[in-house]
């Protein structure tokens, strides 16, 4: 792993006793010693803290000053109402392309002077090249290198964290703010449960790790819980659940698309895809993203084609995320389907070891979340 990237706190992952994979061009954390349930549960139940620098940190300057501009800029490229965002407030959002797929998602937030974009690790080249590309003559475009990012979540997390930043209780859901010794913070999260995510400047990473880890209620967590804990969340994971041949109305992101920027909207269309995306969101895609409950104890992964039938046919749809949920204890999964079997109680089938096992459509998210509103 040699040629891999490195996050400020590699060398507390080891101290802490974490198994080290590649991840997104970055040696990550999978696990602890207390090892993937575990990890599930304990954020479930107390806080669980993530090392996720390796994210793309990206500053949206605009050149005349006015963060009007930027949002207005930036609603070129991206589905969402920005010109609505306001200061102090966070939204999803994703890129989209010409055929109306998602080059990725993100996180979108107002800083008063400027926008704030969180980005996935194995994107954010591509994601810097395409807003240098669209938005160079209105906007800087920056990228924030000398920064971490944390990210705290659970029931305990409000406490723990107002603890050390005063302040942190009093933001709601999708709140930012700028708290402390220059720590951006949002009260968010990928787990479903409240939380924080915390940007700090690389050198107070580590100190600031290790006081959080201070208290009992907190405990590391690696990849392995994060994406069961998203998976149990109904939520999306770009490369997997979404890429570019999938479109907003197909992933069951509908909801991030306000009513501003739909058909008949004041400021409707005007981003890549607009076309087909507004026309699925008017009538309805070909396929959807459904959470699957398989039968039994074995989970359904990532590649599992999915028939309408016991025997014979062709796959209708593919699972694209599987695991076994710690918290629902049972296996889940989420793939695409045909329309007409998206309906919550359809039974497909999942080709598992060349054998066919039953698995259940079923709304999400498969364990309802506890954001603060």
């Amino acid at each position: 792993m040699a040629d891999l990237k490195r996050t400020v706190l590699y060398d507390l992952h080891h101290t802490l006793g974490a198994k080290m994979v590649p991840f997104a061009g970055y040696e990550m954390p999978v696990q602890y010693a207390a090892g993937v349930l575990k990890e599930h549960l304990h954020t479930r139940a107390a806080a669980g803290l993530f090392d996720v620098s390796h994210m793309g940190q990206v500053i949206l300057r605009p050149r005349s000053g006015d963060v009007a501009d930027a949002a207005r800029a930036l609603e070129t490229i991206v589905p969402v109402d920005l010109l609505g965002l306001a200061e102090g407030r966070q939204r999803y959002g994703f890129f989209t392309s010409a055929e109306g797929g998602i080059l990725d998602d993100l996180m979108i937030a107002n800083r008063g002077d400027h926008l704030f974009l969180v980005v996935n690790a194995a994107r954010k080249d591509a994601d810097l090249a395409h807003l240098r590309a669209h938005l160079s003559d209105t906007c800087a475009v920056e990228e924030v290198t000398d920064r971490a990012l944390l990210a705290l979540q659970g029931p305990a997390a409000e406490r723990v964290l107002e603890a050390l930043v005063p302040g942190v209780a009093a933001l709601g859901f999708m709140d930012v703010a700028v708290l402390g010794e220059g720590l951006w913070i949002s009260r968010s999260g990928y787990t479903g449960e409240d939380g924080y995510e915390i940007s700090m400047p690389g050198e107070a990473a580590v100190p600031f790790a290790r006081a959080l880890l201070k208290d009992p209620a907190v405990a590391p967590i690696g990849l392995g819980a994060r994406d069961s804990l998203r998976l149990e969340a109904g939520l999306c994971l770009y490369g997997h659940d979404i890429n570019e041949t999938t479109t907003p109305a197909e992933a069951a992101l509908g909801w991030a698309i306000q009513k501003v920027r739909r058909t008949d909207g004041a400021r409707a269309g005007g981003f890549p895809g607009a076309e087909r995306i507004l026309a699925e969101l008017s009538a309805a895609p070909l396929r959807r993203r459904v959470g699957l409950l398989p039968e039994g104890r074995a989970p359904m992964r990532e590649g599992t084609a999915l028939f309408a039938t016991a025997e014979g046919g062709a796959p209708v749809g593919q699972v694209t995320s599987g695991a076994f949920g710690p918290s629902i204890e049972r296996p889940m999964s989420m793939g695409y389907v045909p329309i007409d079997a998206a309906t919550p109680g359809t039974t497909l089938w999942g080709e598992v070891r060349g054998k066919r096992l039953p698995a259940t459509v079923t709304i999400l998210p498969f364990r309802p979340s506890t954001y603060k509103r």
